[in-house]
């Protein structure tokens, strides 16, 4: 007898609405629970600032998703900028393009291709009283969103969890003034001691304006000068703040301003706060049956190496492949899931933790190594579609130093070896 494929999906954001996707162009019967209609996204308050690189793309396009075609919206490396006394500038290519859209714009979008193909989303908030009315109505629930009751039962696992609390005091903001480069590129500009910060060029309500993300150190000059910074309560001040310091900590991206016209693209175009980097077990036991951990509810993760959305697609993609094969859904299937995503899901945490610790000598000699190599600056780029290939490169010194000594040798060709891993 044939399983029974009946799955919820809890959290519209894009893991969940990636698997929804990929399971009803594979005719398995999926409903999305969210708590929000795709009308309330216009008026909200910026949700992220989320770039899709190539691989996840890929899926888009898979799924018929892609609405953003036009290749003057994508951009196709990134510019490093390293403000130390002598500063570093240096620039890595993607083999292919990546592309950032307001997700005010893309969930809803999805959401509607969703249900414009027959889709079921349930609006409505889930609360400790659903549960078992929910396991019971599904043969395998998926939780990709961690708010609430549902969330709650995925407890942590602190082996891969460095930090109790965040390293980097967010400052985002959507605005504006910001010049386009040309060709587009995303910038990383660093403040040795005070901060990053990564401008990526964004799909919004009126076109392309540019995401400032800026990761402040605790304790650093940006940091005193910003975490207090409202917008609604003092526009002017806030405006002038922001430019005082991209002046004196970030020139480059300052440079591209025009001042009489930088402010925020709308006036809930800002973040502020900060994430603790969190890792979860991803599978519960609910009355013999098995809910499953997704996207936020699996990994949190720092925005700093753009890596949480493109893990919640990827790790949708997985969890959908194996729905399809499975013979049942129990702690077995949980475990394939996982042994199939946690390489990659991990490398990206492990990553991105890396780069929020003081730079070693190990890894302050790849940064200056990359500034006069293109071939390593290249492959580092492209590692972004790769975690777990850039964790390959950057576990240990002596790893970080074979990979720069390979990529030294004339006989390497400009890209490297390539992947054929999506």
């Amino acid at each position: 007898m044939a399983i029974e494929r009946r799955i919820g999906i809890v959290g519209a954001g894009v893991g969940g609405l990636h698997l929804a996707l990929y399971l009803q162009k594979r005719g398995i019967d999926a409903t999305v629970i969210t708590d929000r209609e795709p009308r309330e996204y216009r008026d909200a308050r910026l949700l992220n600032t989320v770039a899709h690189h190539y691989v996840t793309i890929d899926r888009e396009n898979d799924l018929g998703v892609n609405h953003w075609l036009d290749p003057t919206v994508y951009y196709a490396f990134h510019d490093h900028f390293f403000n130390f006394p002598q500063p570093l500038h240096f620039r890595g290519d993607f083999a292919k393009p990546s592309r950032a859209v307001d997700y005010r714009i893309y969930l809803p979008l999805l959401m509607e291709d969703f249900a414009a193909r027959g889709g079921k989303i349930e609006y409505r908030r889930i609360e400790d009283g659903d549960i078992a009315a929910l396991v019971a109505r599904f043969d395998l629930l998926v939780v990709s969103s961690g708010r609430g009751a549902l969330g709650r039962l995925f407890t942590s696992r602190p082996e891969h969890m460095p930090f109790a609390e965040p390293q980097r005091r967010l400052f985002v903001g959507l605005y504006q003034g910001v010049r386009n480069t040309t060709p587009m590129n995303v910038t990383l500009s660093v403040s040795p001691g005070h901060g990053e910060m990564i401008v990526i060029p964004t799909v919004t309500f009126s076109g392309v304006a540019h995401a400032l993300l800026m990761e402040n150190i605790p304790g650093g000059d940006l940091d005193a000068g910003m975490a207090a910074l409202s917008y609604e309560k003092d526009r002017r001040g806030f405006l002038q703040t922001v430019l005082e310091k991209l002046e004196k900590h970030h020139p480059s991206t300052y440079d591209r301003i025009d001042r009489s016209r930088f402010d925020l693209a709308q006036p809930q175009d800002v973040l502020q706060g900060g994430i603790v980097p969190t890792v979860r077990r991803t599978v519960v036991e609910l009355d013999g049956k098995c809910a499953v951990a997704l996207g936020d509810v699996h990994s949190v993760i720092d925005p700093m190496m753009g890596q949480g959305a493109n893990m919640a697609s990827y790790a949708a993609f997985v969890l959908g492949e194996e729905i399809v094969k499975a013979d049942a859904f129990d702690t077995r299937f949980a475990e394939k899931v996982d042994l199939r995503r946690e390489d990659r899901v991990l490398a990206a945490a492990r990553w991105t933790n890396l780069m929020l610790k003081p730079p070693s000598e190990a890894l302050g000699a790849l940064i200056v190594a990359m500034s006069g190599n293109r071939k390593l600056c290249d492959e580092f780029t492209e590692n972004f579609n790769y975690p777990e290939i850039q964790w390959d490169r950057l576990a240990t010194p002596q790893r970080i130093r074979a990979w720069i000594e390979r990529l030294s040798s004339p006989t390497v060709s400009r890209r490297g070896p390539r992947t054929h891993h999506r």
